[in-house]
């Protein structure tokens, strides 16, 4: 089932289109990448999704049904500008925000707590929000964007400004809510931040959605063919004249043991990879064996430096 639902969705501003026809469906319970280069329209689309601007045609369901403002009190949102009152004491404004979000002020301090204690900054709810650092003013937003358990959750860019410790602990935090139920939309740059907690994906480029899909799917589309293997024997047999194979990137890995990339020769596209691993062990002794996929970033990439191509 879907929790989001986007039908050609279409959004101008002063002459620019923003989003041009934009469809795509967000499954209920899975972490959902929202990506592209800057500019393409990710966030007119989440703006839309807070009710922030209306689509000028087209539309959002929302659970089967359209969007209506009163949803937005469902929808926890991180932006990718953060904004905290810098004068008032962090837990005073973490109280206070939480219960814009329909928290009563006891249950609002009680899962405060629990979040503050998780995440290591307890000792800073009596201090004010100006004596934190970036990091820790991105934790205290991040706790206050999902405090009141939304089942649709929106972060732009969340991890931006967190070092790899405190970026680790917010992935968790994202698969956890995740698996208890949450709807996760991820707007980000970061393609191994995708591959690590992403469950599908739709890449927007000028406007027009032009790649969808679960990363798994996603990364099929795009592979190559090529294996990445580690074997004993003699390598030159790897080469011979008869070899349906071509090899590249042949290394000594010490003990015996070389590493290289293979693929179907030309004129063997058909082969398999049952039947590229009989093959290869009539020539040498495998010890290892693996389909090489592309990754996220270099989907991205070629996806849109093939698109500016075409257009210039």
């Amino acid at each position: 089932m879907s929790i989001i639902e986007a039908r050609e969705v279409v959004k101008d501003y002063s002459g620019h289109r923003a989003l041009d026809h934009l469809s795509l469906s967000v499954p209920e319970g899975h972490v959902y990448g929202l990506l592209g280069p800057n500019g393409a329209g990710k966030t007119t689309f989440i703006r839309i999704l807070n009710q922030i601007t209306r689509p000028d045609s087209g539309e959002v369901l929302l659970e089967g049904r359209p969007l209506c403002p009163a949803d937005v009190e469902r929808i926890g949102y991180l932006p990718e500008e953060r904004g905290l009152y810098k004068k008032m004491k962090v837990g005073e404004e973490a109280v206070y925000l939480a219960q814009l979000k329909g928290l009563g002020e006891y249950e609002a301090k009680k899962r405060l707590k629990e979040w503050f204690d998780k995440f290591e900054i307890s000792d800073w709810w009596d201090k004010k929000v100006e004596q934190l650092s970036k990091g820790m003013a991105q934790k205290v937003q991040f706790i206050v964007t999902v405090l009141h358990e939304p089942r649709l959750l929106i972060f732009d860019e969340p991890f931006s400004g967190f070092d790899p410790v405190n970026a680790n602990l917010l992935k968790r935090e994202i698969l956890a809510l995740r698996d208890r139920g949450a709807t996760v939309i991820f707007s980000t740059h970061n393609m191994a931040s995708v591959e690590e907690v992403c469950d599908d994906i739709t890449l927007i480029n000028k406007s027009r959605s032009v790649l969808s899909g679960s990363v798994a799917q996603v990364k099929q589309m795009f592979k190559k063919n090529m294996f990445s293997i580690r074997f004993t024997g003699d390598a030159a047999r790897l080469s011979a004249p008869d070899s349906r194979v071509t090899v590249t990137d042949l290394t000594a890995e010490g003990g015996g043991v070389c590493a290289a990339l293979v693929k179907p020769a030309e004129g063997c596209e058909a082969m398999t990879a049952n039947d590229l691993i009989r093959h290869l062990l009539g020539l040498v002794t495998l010890v290892s064996f693996e389909e090489v996929l592309p990754s996220m970033n270099e989907i991205f990439i070629k996806i849109v430096e093939g698109a500016n191509e075409k257009q210039a």
